[in-house]
């Protein structure tokens, strides 16, 4: 159900964005979903159009989704690294895109083995762009 909230925040973000840029018509808004947002990819783009007739400014907007791989940087070594070499090995990956702030306790660096680092990429929900006519 948070995927309808979702939409509707994203719309408004969209729509109040396009207004300040003087668009008279939304063509494309491109959503970004990090990997371990836990979101149901075919929910929230017919929610994004559902939500979209409401505003005219969108109503015939299309509305891309793109994927952001999940991506960590070792705080002990400075690698970086992804979960896919942990999916191979593990059902673990999947119990970290349900519970991403457990990672530390399924994964380790690959590199040096130390279970210390940060996510730098595949957590979030953004706007990569909005584009129209003015």
């Amino acid at each position: 159900m948070h995927e309808w909230a979702l939409a509707e925040s994203v719309i408004k973000a969209a729509a109040q964005h396009a207004a300040e840029l003087k668009l008279k018509r939304v063509s494309e808004v491109a959503v970004v979903f990090g990997e371990l947002q836990a979101i149901d990819k075919e929910i929230f783009p017919f929610a994004m159009k559902e939500l979209a007739k409401k505003h005219p400014l969108m109503a015939s907007a299309r509305f891309r989704v793109i994927d952001e791989p999940a991506a960590f940087r070792c705080r002990a070594c400075s690698a970086e690294f992804d979960l896919k070499r942990f999916r191979k090995e593990s059902d673990e990956a999947e119990f970290i895109h349900f519970v991403p702030e457990m990672a530390h306790s399924f994964i380790k660096c690959p590199s040096c083995k130390s279970p210390d680092f940060e996510m730098t990429a595949g957590r979030g929900v953004y706007i990569k762009h909005i584009k129209g006519s003015k």
